[in-house]
């Protein structure tokens, strides 16, 4: 069923996936440790020390041929030097060359990433020796910690940079800067940086309008994108697919993915080729939207253009697919990425295993978990809680422990997500003891529950019927320093309506104004669900116009539970017809 590639041919020992048999190849490596350079010590005295960069500037070409190259002459090569450079838009380096560190930087690193004290951060940098090397060094230093997401630590070192040191700050400087505030939701800030930089006579990039584009489309502010757009085209530099994408980029972070397609399919109006960056975002939002038609439509008009998916294309399809359950048409997927000649990797993999969770094999996962394994492809934490979630899905909950404690065997610390979906297990199979075993666990080992948790066991306790637990739980969120969400009022909502407390249920839907709260799909939908089960087809309709009023659309579960009120052909073909009025306008309302 798989078809894995390996660029070995050495057979090694044989697998069996599936009923098709695999066999699993050694990588033979040739050995340069005793080919590299001898660096002469300034003492003579000393040992000679065996320097190990050219170990690691050997390569195999296209031709298949072993090729050396000069690390030194590539970090340096016409506009690639990090000096007065900006990096490329998404990669986090400089012309593909992830920058090495020197001992110093490397301490640098270290610091910055723990020290969160700005006198003592300034302090340390002001020690610094203001020489090109110690700005070549600073600025590697930065984009290091960007492709860590550190995003304060960048802040303090490029403020520094500005305000206090005696370098001449550059386009990578600004860009940093705008960048981080960005990521951080800090439009004002990332505009502040941006008109310093056009008062300091510093010439704004792509880069810089591209990241202060996603800085506004992340906060909401779409107008502003759309006046930088407007800016770039009269000084000359219209929009280009660097700038279109995180405009894209900006909207989709920003959940408004309606606006996302609309930008899309403005870009190509405008001629402006599509990237596979720009085709992969696309089929990720269809994705968690759970539309993989559209990401698999995406992924063909991609293809139609002559643009070639890269492994993170494929993987982003394998997940869609995964998220609606489809595991054949993941599998399907998962063999193409192959085909194309990429070798699966952990997030393949999990993509994969994801959708046999979804499915509800909890088996086809851990086959694909084990093959993972022998192909040389370590699993990761994501990778337990996969198996966790398809375990806990399937009601194995001695299987999903198993898999809890095997990852903690590995040095692996489980995270609230880890601990969410045991509980889930558990959950799922109405053990109460086991659920509030593992809560009191998550507080000794000093993960504190959150909203998620809690509203679990507010769930638990509910299907169980133990209500009075129920509203101890509700109780400690509302007075405690939990905070409550819609979900919270939905279990409740949906809980009261299944045991007949009817009038319990209606007080609660009529508080959420006053907790700031507004009904979504699934309140409406659990508050009809009550008098639908009594078959009192009025109230239903009443309650589903009101719905609508609210500007709330329903969804396939409204639907499903508003046919199983009707009691009669002529009330069936009513809401039928309503139905499809509603799904008319929600298909014209929104585009995805």
């Amino acid at each position: 069923m798989f078809v894995f590639k390996l660029e070995s041919y050495i057979p090694l020992f044989m697998v069996h996936f599936n009923n098709v048999t695999f066999a699993i190849y050694i990588v033979t490596k040739a050995n340069f440790s005793k080919g590299g350079f001898i660096c002469r010590a300034n003492n003579p005295t000393e040992e000679p020390t065996e320097k190990k960069s050219r170990r690691d500037s050997l390569f195999i070409d296209k031709k298949g041929k072993l090729t050396h190259f000069n690390h030194k002459k590539v970090s340096r090569k016409k506009g690639g030097s990090l000096r007065g450079q900006g990096w490329k838009y998404g990669s986090g380096f400089v012309d593909g060359i992830f920058p090495v560190l020197s001992p110093i930087g490397q301490q640098m690193l270290n610091f910055l990433k723990r020290e969160r004290n700005v006198d003592r951060i300034w302090g340390a940098l002001d020690t610094l020796p203001p020489t090109n090397a110690t700005w070549d060094e600073i600025i590697s230093v930065a984009v290091q910690l960007r492709m860590s997401k550190k995003w304060d630590s960048i802040i303090l070192m490029c403020e520094w940079i500005l305000y206090k040191s005696s370098f001449q700050p550059d386009i990578i400087c600004y860009n940093l800067l705008i960048d981080a505030y960005g990521q951080k939701s800090q439009y004002k800030k990332a505009e502040s940086i941006y008109l310093g930089l056009l008062e300091a006579r510093c010439i704004p990039t792509e880069d810089t309008y591209a990241l202060l584009i996603r800085a506004y489309c992340t906060s909401g502010l779409q107008d502003r994108a759309e006046a930088v757009c407007i800016e770039m085209r009269k000084n000359g530099l219209p929009p280009s697919t660097i700038v279109y994408n995180a405009y894209i980029n900006g909207l989709i972070r920003g959940r408004n993915t309606s606006k996302a397609v609309e930008i899309f399919q403005r870009m190509k109006t405008e001629q402006c080729q599509p990237s596979t960056d720009t085709y992969t975002m696309l089929i990720n939002m269809y994705g968690k939207a759970n539309k993989s038609y559209m990401s698999l439509k995406v992924f063909h008009e991609m293809k139609s253009q002559k643009c070639t998916p890269d492994i993170c294309t494929y993987t982003a399809l394998v997940n869609a697919f995964a998220r609606d359950g489809l595991c054949e048409k993941a599998e399907e997927i998962f063999e193409q990425l192959q085909e194309a000649g990429y070798e699966p990797d952990v997030y393949a993999y999990n993509a994969l295993m994801e959708a046999y969770s979804r499915a509800g094999y909890p088996y086809g996962a851990a086959e694909v978990f084990s093959l993972m394994q022998h192909m040389g492809c370590e699993p990761d934490r994501a990778s337990y809680n996969i198996m966790m979630d398809a375990y806990g899905r399937a009601g194995l909950h001695e299987d999903a422990k198993s898999v809890f404690e095997e990852m903690k065997r590995l040095g692996m610390t489980p995270t609230m997500k880890s601990h969410m979906l045991l509980l889930s297990a558990y959950s799922k199979v109405g053990n109460v003891p086991k659920c509030e075993e593992l809560v009191n666990q998550m507080h000794k080992s000093g993960v504190e529950p959150d909203t998620f948790v809690l509203n679990s066991m507010l769930n638990l306790y509910g299907r169980v019927g133990q209500f009075k637990k129920m509203e101890e739980v509700l109780s400690a969120m509302e007075n405690g320093p939990y905070l409550t969400d819609i979900s919270t009022y939905n279990i409740l909502i949906n809980i009261y309506g299944r045991a007949g407390f009817f009038e319990k249920m209606e007080e609660t839907f009529h508080s959420l104004p006053a907790k700031n709260l507004k009904p979504d799909v699934k309140t409406w939908t659990s508050r009809l669900g009550a008098y639908s089960r009594k078959k009192q087809y009025m109230k239903c309709v009443e309650i589903f116009e009101e719905m609508i009023t609210e500007g709330c659309y329903p969804d396939g579960g409204t639907a499903k539970v508003l046919l199983s009120a009707c009691s009669s052909e002529e009330q069936i073909a009513q809401v039928t017809a309503i139905i499809r009025t509603m799904h008319k306008d929600m298909k014209i309302a929104s585009p995805i």
